[in-house]
């Protein structure tokens, strides 16, 4: 299936790509590096997936849908997160539950249906945005940050928290603030992390 990266070098513009395989799960959220994602499974496809994933420590790739449904054929949108298994649980009513970390940013290439139903994705893995200093005029958003997550509880109780990264910030209140899927999707899309941080002042202080 993979799980590994490809280097193809393109020699017009001296850049490296990076390329992997991984299976595909699409669904109505958006992930972030850094963020936890809680899921409870049981459709066979997926089942097999995250035991695959598990028994490798391979990740899945998470990407928003833009037609369609979770159980169904859906179309998504073309930049997602790797997401790696933390956690897992077996729920009283017999359903396999997960807690996936994400990891990286992707942009989808090509996609490979599977006998299965599953999608296998060839991806190409984009650069990390590297940490930034809060600018000044946020710095009220940490602490705020905090108590919210403090009181989301376990989810994000193991997480590494990292309140002097402004990219850290910004993608963890994006995740848990009630903003449209799509402006979420568009954040994931993009580097700015100021005009992300605009947003979520915009969303905490609305006029």
């Amino acid at each position: 299936m993979g799980g590994e990266t490809r280097p193809v070098y393109l020699p017009s513009c001296g850049y490296t790509l990076r390329i992997m395989q991984v299976p595909l799960f699409p669904l109505n959220t958006v992930l972030f590096p850094g963020g936890p994602l809680p899921l409870r499974i049981f459709e066979p496809r997926y089942l097999d997936m995250i035991s695959r994933c598990m028994k490798t420590d391979e990740p899945f790739g998470v990407l928003l849908i833009r037609e369609g449904d979770e159980a169904g054929q859906a179309t998504t949108h073309p930049i997602g997160t790797l997401a790696r298994v933390a956690d897992w649980y077996q729920g009283s009513d017999g359903l396999l539950g997960i807690t996936a970390i994400g990891t990286e940013r992707f942009r989808l290439c090509s996609v490979e249906r599977q006998g299965d139903g599953l999608n296998i994705g060839e991806v190409e893995l984009l650069s990390p945005i590297q940490p930034m200093v809060l600018p000044d005029e946020y710095k009220s958003l940490p602490p705020i940050l905090e108590s919210v997550l403090d009181d989301l509880g376990r989810l994000y109780e193991g997480l590494e928290r990292r309140y002097d990264d402004a990219v850290w910030i910004a993608w963890r209140f994006v995740e848990i603030l009630p903003i449209d899927l799509e402006e979420k999707q568009a954040v994931l899309e993009s580097d700015d992390i100021v005009a992300c941080l605009g947003l979520i002042e915009g969303a905490l202080h609305p006029q």
